[in-house]
């Protein structure tokens, strides 16, 4: 009797052995299947469409780490869950990926989508245009007006050092690097056209090739006369006559740090200033301005001309003379048509200011309703039709 009992409690006690096993391993497969389902599910946030519904642009800063961008993610919209944008991201070994920049992300874009952008795309790449014939002032001016630079620039550039044209950067790039990049243009654009000049030119430095080439690039807009305006200006060197090139006295005036805005008066072409080309022998002491690539080219290889004189046309062109007489016509055919364009903007001011006061007195007479509902009548007709 004693033998069944002590069975018995081994019996009892192995079964409940197996039981404790049993529960433990329900357990285990129990904490498995939410892990797992845990992990799908992460898997599938991770992989799903994002929260945005149009396509946005989101910027790296450097030395941004992934918990850093994370956040910024999930409170600019992008995601709704930083932690697993965090830890996703690491799982799939993207977290030491990141490139700083400005990146563009489409609209819906899941989690994955944004790590692999932020990680293997090209940073959105923004421009600087510089016209041909800025001043260094006005080039700086506007790279500080650029938003998406930033810094300083602490020393204006030396005046034709910088070669106009449009610069390429990433938001965040400093001001400086972008005046950087101006001014090695410029150096390898001048050794070029430097080295494949004319011969005989009456240049004997770089640096008079660039001052020569700011004064063409000043004196027109039309690209096809800057060598017959080179050719000029090489021509009066030559035979040691004064340029007496206006763009060069309003340089003295302004120092390149304003517009003048209005016409020359006699006083200021009489005035002796070192940029005053009416007043001096030869080239002014420095550019007058940042020329571009065509007017180097043009003031290294200029056209073969005997012009000695040159005055607008009133197309926006210039008309070229040889003699002095030759160019008196061209400069009274000139007068001429600017008291013509005077005459007829004369006429057509006084004749807006006679219309106007017609209209005022029509109204008060109640012939007419006033303009206001003349406009919005008129507006409607035209809808209708």
């Amino acid at each position: 009797m004693a033998e069944k009992t002590r069975k018995q409690k081994r019996r009892r006690s192995r079964n409940g052995f197996v039981e404790a096993i049993n529960g433990l391993l329900s357990l285990i497969l129990l904490v498995l299947l939410l892990v797992a389902g845990g992990f799908v599910y992460a898997v599938m946030q991770f992989n799903a469409e994002g929260p945005f519904e149009e396509d946005r642009s989101f910027v790296v800063e450097p030395g941004n780490v992934l918990s850093t961008v994370a956040d910024r993610l999930e409170e600019q919209g992008f995601i709704t869950n930083a932690d697993l944008f965090n830890y996703g991201s690491r799982f799939i070994s993207r977290g030491n990926d990141l490139k700083a920049g400005e990146f563009n992300i489409a609209a819906g874009a899941s989690m994955l989508d944004i790590i692999r952008e932020l990680t293997e795309g090209t940073p959105v790449l923004h421009h600087v245009i510089v016209p041909e014939g800025f001043t260094s002032w006005q080039v700086v001016e506007r790279v500080n007006a650029d938003p998406d630079l930033t810094g300083s620039i602490d020393v204006l550039p030396v005046e034709g050092s910088l070669l106009p044209g449009s610069y390429t950067y990433q938001r965040g790039d400093s001001r400086q690097s972008v005046i950087d990049a101006m001014q090695l243009a410029m150096d390898d654009a001048v050794a070029e056209v430097w080295a494949n000049r004319a011969e005989d030119l009456p240049l004997q430095s770089p640096e008079e090739l660039v001052t020569l080439a700011s004064i063409v690039e000043k004196e027109t807009a039309v690209p096809e006369e800057r060598p017959t305006i080179a050719g000029v200006f090489v021509n009066r060197l030559e035979i040691g006559m004064r340029l007496q090139s206006d763009p060069t006295i309003i340089y003295g005036i302004t120092l390149g740090q304003s517009t003048l805005g209005r016409g020359l008066r006699r006083s200021e072409i009489e005035e002796a200033t070192p940029y005053n080309t009416y007043q001096i022998d030869g080239l002014p002491p420095g550019p007058i301005a940042n020329p571009g690539i065509e007017s180097l080219r043009a003031a290294a290889n200029p056209e073969e001309t005997e012009a000695l004189y040159f005055v607008a046309d009133g197309t926006g062109g210039h008309v070229f003379a040889n003699s002095y007489a030759e160019h008196q016509a061209n400069v009274a055919a000139w007068r001429e048509i600017e008291a013509e364009r005077a005459e007829a903007e004369a006429e057509a001011e006084a004749q807006a200011a006679m219309d106007e006061i017609a209209q005022e007195e029509a109204q008060e007479a109640g012939l007419v309703e006033d303009a206001a509902t003349t406009e919005e009548g008129a507006a409607e007709e035209t809808q209708s039709q």
